[in-house]
């Protein structure tokens, strides 16, 4: 069986109250604490690994930044990197991914959400707006998750280019680089099957701005992909 098929599958009776709740929240999201919109993410998330036959090993979460606010960015292997992030990660964050998927149902509400941003990247003047939006987001205290490579890797662990222009909103803020290192979440929902997998997620330890002042964005992006690496 598809594995996305059985997530949903073993979690259908909590479907309605679920999607309820998330469509609420997304509809009027100055209304209900962040704290709370996030946690009913995380609830959504996480029944869906639990019931995807998936061991999500977290490793690193001592690297998180209790307190100031911070970017993540993380190699990027297929659909499941979000989610894994999202169930390992207590303190809520928005995303950035390609505006191509940004309609989709529960993608839609999940950005409404968390003040999520799609990014075109064929369009120079839109990808500028978003990391201005991300930066003045992360400077008024919001976190933030970035795939640098823009596009999924279909190389298994093996990464792509980090493009620099993602840095930006990191060297504009001037905030914490949290690198994330994942390892096998292609299996999960690119590969066929729904047999138990393992999969694992790397906090490694936050650049501080003052590591990497001065640099290039290029640059920070040639750092971070080698801490992942």
């Amino acid at each position: 069986m598809n594995r996305l098929a059985l997530m949903i599958l073993k979690n259908i009776h909590r479907v309605p109250g679920a999607f309820y709740k998330l469509w609420r929240n997304a509809a009027n999201p100055d209304k209900y604490p962040e704290q709370e919109r996030w946690n009913h993410i995380q609830y959504i998330m996480k029944q869906a690994v639990k019931a995807g036959n998936i061991d999500l090993q977290v490793f690193g979460r001592e690297n998180i930044p209790a307190e100031e606010s911070y970017i993540m960015y993380g190699n990027h292997q297929g659909m499941f990197d979000v989610l894994a992030v999202v169930v390992s990660c207590d303190r809520p964050m928005g995303v950035v991914f390609k505006k191509e998927i940004e309609n989709v149902p529960l993608i839609k509400q999940i950005a409404a959400c968390t003040k999520s941003f799609g990014m075109d990247r064929s369009d120079v003047r839109q990808s500028l707006t978003v990391i201005q939006n991300v930066t003045e987001e992360v400077k008024k205290g919001r976190n933030y998750l970035i795939f640098p490579e823009g596009t999924r890797s279909k190389l298994g662990n093996q990464m792509l280019e980090f493009h620099g222009g993602s840095f930006r909103c990191a060297t504009k803020s001037k905030c914490p680089i949290v690198p994330i290192a994942v390892i096998d979440c292609f299996k999960v929902l690119d590969q066929k099957g729904s047999k138990p997998v393992a999969v694992q997620l790397h906090y490694l330890k936050p650049i501080p701005y003052e590591e990497y002042e001065g640099m290039k964005p290029a640059e920070v992006a040639a750092l971070v992909k080698s801490r992942i690496q």
